[in-house]
């Protein structure tokens, strides 16, 4: 009685299925070697388990999915053997259900879908004149219905009109027009004496063929659009209730903004089967019309390429389209069955998915091995759970046995729940077993696919069943949910999926019965310690404010929100009622194993953190909208609190995330990021905002710091007094060089603008911090930066290119290379800049300082630049290293053959050494440490070092050993000392005789002209030329001037010399 009744409650777990004989065995269904079950069949990766009783195909696929396993598909070899090997050793009747993998998602499919052939019209995509006309005279019609084929050409996303009807004095009578949305879809509108009704019916845009009808009577002013046999959008009421006009024209394929012309909205692709009726059609011959089955009622027009006339481009056509009611064709669609096998081959046939049939369902081997494990175990003894549940359900054991197939109504779901939810509520969580876990996930499994009762209005009782339910069903998964699960769910994890299973039933269950809960109410909340549900609905109207979900007081933080500017866009799509259901659930993070890494790429790239993993650090909320009870995707924003905290020496970057039950079906889906993403990160928490509706959270991804907080405000000291030392060191570098009056060239000029780029980028880059606290101030601050280091580099590669027209080779002019020097060093940084700006405005900046946003491609623009300079700067520096050493060499071999030895190593390693050691800092390669930073922290500390000093490295090698300034402040000082001797001395001649050049001091004014001055003269502009040289037999101090005097007859030399006396 115990191992009965603890089955029963189990709700037909693993066990029904392994130990019990199929319905419709053959006589080789005896049991097989080693003692397993002739029911299930384990291959190297897959179990492949026959069920024991015939179901329809949505029954068949729920069971599957209440057993954590799947339809089989048959599509890979190893299916195949494992179905062929059981079917062999079971013999059950056949066909069977398997599932069709081409469907994203398992359809029932009323109707078995058969091939007929038509004759179409093809409106090519090369014309926009194409059209065709019906050549019949319609009389006014108080109703109408239009039926059409319609195959869509994909590659058109404009407006098209598939038909429009115009009457002599209203040309926009009836039309059909469709428009290709966002997400793919082609969106249908009807215009209806002018009026243009919303675009809500759809069908994909697959450029399959559908069958689209439109339906409208005067009297109530009703309207349907119809889709392949499904209404798809209704209403009522135009502006005038009168008759659609008679003596009209009818044109496919083109609208008519005037009476039979004007053509402006073309269609593209194929259309036939056109049909028209002056009654409005009920559902009923829709469905039967989409199936192409004859019409009773009579019709207006019929399909028949006679009857019109077209444009030269539009062609005839010879289509196959899916028609059921066409027996003497081949099946195409309905619901997949395996009727047979041909040489081991799989032979598939479609079958109406109403009908009962067994079905195989497949799981992974390990989670069929680890469920026998919990079913054995479960049977030796069962638990405290199940032994007080057992207490409670001796009214319902029996008639869960006897219903294998599933749970029949809301009110013996609600009920099952309600003792489970008590026997969780009496039994201490240490006793649960992760048994008990399996058979309440099972059990909610089942219980979110109960069926609504479709047909049935929503009473008070039917919706006072549906709120048990729906509380009941909250508070199980509430329980299963507490953190101190964590290790059960781990125990688990070969057989569940995961917590997102049960959210899954979650979803499925409310949003099923949103439409029961909300009979008397707009608002509903249930709220348990781990999960919050709330229901809001609303009658959209203009101005319609947008929604808004939070959790509880203990999470005010974590908040979901659907934009108004998103709600009105549905209410001006032309949805009425809109219906949102929010969830909240507080303690999933736990359950996912933290030591289980979330591949996912990291964000953080610059280096300065080694990437760890990612993991699950939020709560999970989530939304689901639906208009006019049809599930709707729209943009969201939502913010959530970081639930997990930093251990020493790890950080945290969050990213925004979503679970897609489509990716990796198998394990039940996986995290992804895809639409979603980050608006703004604060502390504690982060604002997040997705283009869908579906469950989302943040994954925070860790890093491990490589600096210590010691190291990184040691680094931004060492940089901001480096910074201030550089600076300075430019800024003398720069006087220095307008100063002392360094004669103008190339080279002169070019150091001057590096020396002014990158003092301005210095500048900046210590200013950038207070820059910070203001948005506008700090983006400036950034494009400031990266226009300036831009040139700073750039400049760069300038010196490179001067040095190698110096050293290596010259094929230009000097004035025209430095106007290609002016291009390079300003006009291509302010290029880069602008083009970055323009392209990436919106992802420029970083959030937290006044710098590129390393996280984007924005980075690259820096970065790309950068790389190119540092390389064609070590080519430039090599190249110059091995001239110097060739020259060198050169001149060593020229010396005696004694000295020459000893010389030559001592010039090759200077003519190795000095450039490098000049030219480092100036081309910049001292940056291709930073390449390097992230292996350690010295390396950082090298760089910083090495880049913040390179303004006082200039001001060395440009201005300390530079000899052209030394040389001119050489002349300042011999100046200052010339003038010094004029001040203070007394001029002597020396007239020479004419017979002998004897000298005689003589008492002469000194010649007006200074010493510089007098070396620089011309003989064209003084009647005597005068020549000062230092006369080392005087004392130390001492010049000697002689002057040339022409004369008639001779020379006359007069020498006078300058002493001090006295001075």
């Amino acid at each position: 009685m115990t191992g009965s009744l603890h089955i029963g409650l189990i709700l037909f777990s693993f066990v029904v299925v392994c130990e019990s004989e199929p319905t419709h065995a053959g006589p080789d269904t005896e049991g097989e070697s080693h003692g397993k079950s002739p029911l299930v069949h384990l291959t190297s990766h897959w179990a492949f388990q026959l069920a024991n009783t015939s179901l329809t195909f949505s029954r068949a696929d729920r069971f599957c999915r209440g057993q954590f396993s799947s339809l089989a598909t048959l599509e890979e070899s190893e299916d195949q053997e494992g179905v062929f090997e059981l079917l062999q050793n079971t013999r059950p009747r056949l066909p069977i259900w398997v599932r069709d993998p081409s469907k994203a998602a398992s359809r029932a499919v009323a109707l078995s879908k058969q091939y007929a052939e038509f004759s179409a019209l093809n409106f090519p995509k090369e014309s926009r004149e194409g059209f065709a006309r019906v050549n019949m005279s319609f009389p006014p019609l108080p109703s109408v219905s239009v039926c059409v084929r319609v195959q869509w050409n994909p590659e058109w996303t404009e407006v098209s009109t598939i038909f429009s009807y115009a009457a002599p004095i209203f040309t926009n009578e009836f039309q059909l027009r469709g428009q290709v949305d966002v997400q793919g879809r082609i969106l249908l509108a009807l215009i209806i004496h002018g009026k243009h009704l919303p675009y809500k019916a759809s069908f994909p845009n697959d450029g399959a063929w559908h069958h689209i009808c439109v339906t409208w009577l005067r009297i109530t002013g009703h309207w349907a659009i119809y889709v392949d046999g499904d209404r798809k959008d209704m209403g009522s009421g135009t502006d005038s209730p009168r008759n659609i006009y008679g003596d009209g024209i009818f044109i496919l394929g083109q609208d008519q903004d005037s009476f039979g012309g004007n053509f402006t909205e073309p269609f593209f692709g194929n259309i036939t089967d056109l049909n028209v009726w002056n009654i409005s059609l009920e559902t009923r011959h829709i469905q039967a019309l989409n199936a192409c089955s004859p019409m009773t009622p009579e019709v207006l027009f019929s399909w028949n390429l006679a009857d019109l006339s077209s444009h030269p481009t539009v062609k005839e056509v010879q289509v196959l389209l899916f028609c059921p009611a066409v027996h003497q064709q081949m099946e195409l669609h309905g619901c997949r069955t395996l009727r047979g096998w041909s040489q081991q081959l799989p032979l598939f046939s479609w079958t109406e998915c109403s009908d009962p049939l067994l079905f195989i369902c497949r799981s992974r081997r390990e989670r069929y091995l680890k469920m026998k494990q919990m079913t054995d175990s479960q049977n030796s003894g069962p638990t405290a759970f199940m032994n007080h549940l057992m207490k409670l359900s001796n009214k319902t054991q029996a008639a869960l046995v006897q219903q294998p197939s599933g749970l029949s109504s809301l009110a013996e779901a609600s009920a099952l729940l309600d003792l489970s939810a008590q026997a969780l509520e009496d039994t201490q969580q240490e006793a649960l077993e992760p048994t008990d876990m399996v058979s309440i996930i099972q059990l909610l499994s089942l219980a979110a696919d109960v069926p609504a009762q479709p047909g049935t209005e929503a009473t008070d009782h039917s919706r006072d069943v549906a709120q048990e339910l729906s509380q009941h069903f909250i508070s199980v998964a509430d329980r299963i949910f507490g953190g101190d699960n964590a290790l059960k769910w781990e125990a688990i994890k070969e057989v569940v999926n995961g917590p997102m299973d049960v959210v899954k039933s979650i979803d499925r269950m409310v949003t099923c019965l949103s439409p029961r809960l909300m009979v008397e109410t707009d608002h509903l909340i249930i709220h348990r310690p781990n999960i919050k549900v709330e229901v809001q609905q609303q009658t959209l109207q203009g101005g319609s404010r947008g929604f808004s979900f939070c959790g509880p007081e203990t999470s005010k933080l974590d908040c979901i929100s659907v934009p108004h500017q998103k709600i009105q866009a549905l209410h001006d799509n032309g949805f009425v009622k809109l219906t949102l259901v929010n969830t909240w659930y507080g303690s999933l993070w736990p359950l996912f194993n933290p030591e289980e890494n979330i591949t996912m790429v990291p964000t953080v790239t610059d280096g300065s953190q080694r990437y760890l993993g990612t993991v699950l650090g939020s709560s999970v909320i989530s939304t689901t909208v639906m208009g006019d009870n049809q599930p709707v995707s729209t943009a969201v924003r939502f913010q959530l609190q970081h639930r997990v905290q930093n251990p020493t020496g790890t950080v945290y970057d969050p990213v925004c995330a979503f679970w897609d039950f489509d990716l990796t079906p198998e394990a039940g889906g996986w995290w992804n990021t895809k639409g979603c993403d980050v608006v703004s990160k604060q502390y504690g928490y982060t604002v997040c905002s997705c283009n869908h509706t579906t469950n989302f959270a943040l994954l925070l991804q860790v890093y491990e710091a490589q600096r210590s907080p010691e190291n990184e405000k040691a680094l931004q000291v060492l940089t901001f007094i480096g910074c201030g030392v550089s600076l300075c060191g430019l800024l003398f570098t720069f006087i220095l060089f307008i100063a002392v009056g360094i004669p103008k060239s190339d080279r002169t000029t070019v150091h001057k603008n590096l020396i002014v780029a990158l003092a301005i980028a210095e500048l900046l880059l210590m200013c950038s911090d207070w820059a910070s606290a203001n948005e506008a101030a700090c983006f400036v601050v950034t494009a400031l930066l990266h226009l300036f280091f831009m040139a700073s580099f750039s400049w760069m590669l300038v010196e490179g290119l001067l040095l190698w027209s110096k050293v290596v080779t010259v094929n230009i002019s000097e004035d025209r290379r430095m106007t290609l020097y002016y291009i390079i060093g300003w006009g291509l940084p302010v290029l880069i800049v602008g083009i970055t700006l323009t392209v990436s405005v919106e992802e420029y900046k970083a959030d937290d300082h006044c710098w590129l946003n390393v996280k984007t491609d924005t980075i690259w623009a820096f970065v790309g630049p950068v790389v190119f300079v540092l390389v064609v700067n070590t080519v430039v520096l090599c190249r110059v290293v091995m001239v110097t050493v060739s020259s060198a060499r050169r001149r060593a071999k020229m010396l005696s053959p004694s000295s020459a030895s000893k010389i030559q190593i001592f010039d090759l390693t200077w003519a190795v050494t000095r450039p490098v050691l000049i030219l480092l800092p100036v081309l910049g390669l001292t940056w291709l440490c930073g390449v390097l930073v992230h292996l350690s922290v010295v390396l950082a500390y090298i760089f910083i070092t090495l880049n913040a000093l390179q303004g006082l490295y200039i001001f060395l090698v440009y201005a300390v050993y530079n000899s052209e300034v030394r040389n001119a402040i050489k002349r300042i000082k011999e100046k200052r000392k010339a003038l010094s001797f004029t001040n203070c001395s007394q001029p002597t001649s020396f007239l020479p005789s004419q017979r002998a050049p004897v000298t005689s001091w003589g008492r002469s004014p000194p010649t007006p002209s200074s010493p510089e001055t007098s070396e620089t003269s011309g003989p064209a502009s003084s009647t005597y030329t005068s020549l000062v040289i230092k006369n080392e037999s005087f004392s130390k101090e001492s010049f000697v001037s002689f002057s040339l005097k022409p004369a008639s007859e001779n020379q006359v030399v007069q020498l006078t010399g300058f002493k001090p006396s006295g001075c």
